[in-house]
């Protein structure tokens, strides 16, 4: 029997390419997103073009926000196995709204968990993030390690998914896991994101604003690895109700250098602006990957050169630069 997987965010960067990759495998996939104006509409709209080829798919419009709604989603659909991608990203969106993020990241969080419980869905996987790892300088970040003074609003409300999940696997006995992703990229990403920006910067001859004045390190992760990492978690036969893992490259990557390699494949320097901190922002993020390695022999394959090197074919080709 074909396993039947919801995941909310599916027109997001991480969803679009996750369901993908499930229904190539032969999963039906129910896709639930709200489409916001966060970034580009036409960017969503075409990946999700691209997911509406397939058989197994099915699209839903609709918010997170909106128990009823979701409720009526669970009650006419048969759903295995839920992936909860959807929500507010943004550090720096969250100093400038707040409100998005409580309301989509604490309240839309509770909803679908609850309405999880309800439905007795076998396992539910969460996004998590990096951020909730704030001001800790020892690296590499363990799952083990403290997590209680996040730096921004939005480290706070991942931090928050993941206690809340706590409480619904130790009191109600749902499967639970959630996974901490560092600095995603790639093709069909998110213009939000620096090295999207960074590319549209250079080619357009734009000046780019370097935080920190180039002192920041990120572990960076393509998209392929972060999939490959969500689907070996998603089959964990483990019989723990509650877990949490890092996914990410294991290998952070100073931005100087970072915007240097772009420089080389776009064979073009940067007007580079150095300024101050940002709030909000960590200084490194580095993942220990070793539970994934040790659980699911999960072995991160894609090199930076490599992983921004089909990002930007993907963007001269999506904007038609020649």
């Amino acid at each position: 029997m074909k396993k039947s997987v919801l995941i909310t965010g599916s027109s997001g960067f991480i969803g679009f390419h996750l369901s993908k990759k499930l229904l190539k495998l032969g999963y039906i996939i129910i896709g639930l997103d709200n489409c916001n104006d966060y970034y580009d509409v036409s960017l969503k709209n075409e990946r999700l073009k691209i997911l509406n080829k397939y058989d197994g798919f099915t699209f839903i419009k609709g918010d997170v926000k909106d128990y009823a709604f979701l409720l009526n989603v669970f009650k006419i659909n048969d759903i295995n196995y839920i992936i909860h991608l959807a929500g507010q990203a943004g550090v720096r969106h969250s100093i400038v709204n707040p409100k998005l993020y409580i309301e989509n990241n604490l309240n839309g969080f509770w909803n679908i968990l609850d309405i999880s419980r309800r439905f007795q869905i076998k396992h539910f996987v969460y996004a998590s993030s990096s951020s909730i790892y704030g001001g800790i300088s020892k690296t590499p970040h363990s799952i083990d390690q403290k997590t209680d003074k996040p730096l921004s609003l939005y480290a706070a409300t991942k931090k928050s998914n993941e206690l809340i999940a706590h409480s619904y696997s130790n009191i109600y006995g749902i499967k639970t896991t959630g996974l901490r992703f560092f600095t995603v990229y790639g093709p069909w990403g998110r213009p939000d994101m620096a090295y999207y920006n960074f590319t549209k910067s250079i080619i357009e001859n734009k000046t780019i604003d370097v935080f920190n004045f180039g002192e920041l390190k990120r572990d960076f992760t393509y998209i392929d690895d972060i999939v490959d990492g969500i689907l070996k978690v998603l089959n964990r036969e483990s019989s723990e109700q509650y877990k949490i893992y890092n996914i990410g490259n294991s290998s952070p990557v100073i931005l100087l250098d970072f915007i240097k390699i772009l420089e080389i494949i776009l064979n073009k320097k940067a007007d580079l602006n150095f300024i101050e901190h940002q709030k909000g922002d960590v200084y490194e993020t580095y993942a220990d990957i070793g539970p994934m390695k040790q659980e699911f022999n999960y072995n991160p394959k894609t090199e930076i050169k490599e992983g921004l090197k089909s990002f930007v074919n993907w963007y001269k080709n999506y904007y038609k630069i020649r």
